[in-house]
């Protein structure tokens, strides 16, 4: 389903991986535009500590849950709350729960009973019970498989030195050390968008990346155009161009 118009992103901090975060909001921008994007927990928390510039990088709302009795937490309850009052809001077409606790499980069948869509995220090891709840479920496993298993052979080749030295490229501001971020995104583009011959329509692709990257511009990367781009890379993507309406040319590519 991509054509959802306000999906509200719901992240429950407590039961999710850091680290897929960013990923979750590439998978979610296949299905349409995010207008909401909120993480809950207890922010004080010593477990929590890394999430502060992710969310910051992220453009997600931090929602802040004390723990009112020891040992057990209320981000759940919070969330809970916040979907309700969006729901009654009747502004958003599709809810996103990332979370992997079957509490969860009735307040996706309310959604779903409510008539929107609903996106689960979680781990394999989520109950069945909200899997099933949920229109769609996503495997946080499933999400960035090939980049995981491509940075694992990566540090398993490089020194200490050139671990560190290949994490500060990353870090940089030089958006040519940044230009795999977008192969990545035309490659999910690819898989979700791709018609019976393969191919993609790069105008299809290019207002996923914008969703999945808001501040994307093919000319921050040396290209007039996404097309340009593309055919820079004959090693990636075969493109091809046929006649639209008018006097239109469209342009697709096909990953290689």
């Amino acid at each position: 389903m991509g054509n959802l118009q306000n999906i509200a992103l719901l992240i429950d901090a407590d039961n999710t991986q850091l680290a897929k975060i960013e990923g979750v909001i590439r998978e979610i921008s296949t299905h349409g535009r995010i207008v909401v994007k909120r993480a809950y927990g207890n922010w004080k928390k010593d477990t929590l500590k890394n999430w502060e510039e992710q969310l910051k990088r992220l453009a997600i709302k931090a929602q802040q849950q004390f723990d009112y009795v020891s040992g057990k937490n209320a981000t759940d309850m919070a969330l809970v709350i916040d979907t309700l009052d969006l729901l009654y809001k009747g502004m958003y077409d599709a809810f996103v729960i990332v979370a992997s606790d079957s509490d969860y499980t009735p307040l996706a069948i309310k959604l779903h009973e409510s008539g929107v869509y609903v996106i689960g995220v979680g781990e394999m090891k989520t109950p069945e019970a909200f899997r099933n709840a949920c229109d769609e479920f996503v495997f946080l496993e499933n999400i960035d498989k090939d980049k995981d298993k491509e940075e694992l052979v990566q540090s398993d080749n490089l020194s200490d030195a050139e671990t560190d030295e290949q994490e500060n490229k990353n870090m940089s501001g030089d958006p040519t050390n940044n230009l795999e971020e977008i192969h990545a995104l035309l490659k999910i583009a690819s898989d979700k968008y791709q018609d019976e011959d393969g191919y993609v329509n790069v105008s299809a692709a290019g207002t996923y990346i914008k969703r999945a990257k808001p501040d994307f511009d093919s000319r921050t990367y040396g290209f007039v155009k996404l097309p340009q781009l593309i055919e820079a890379f004959p090693e990636k993507y075969e493109i091809k161009r046929y006649p639209g309406k008018g006097k239109v040319t469209i342009v697709a590519y096909k990953c290689v």
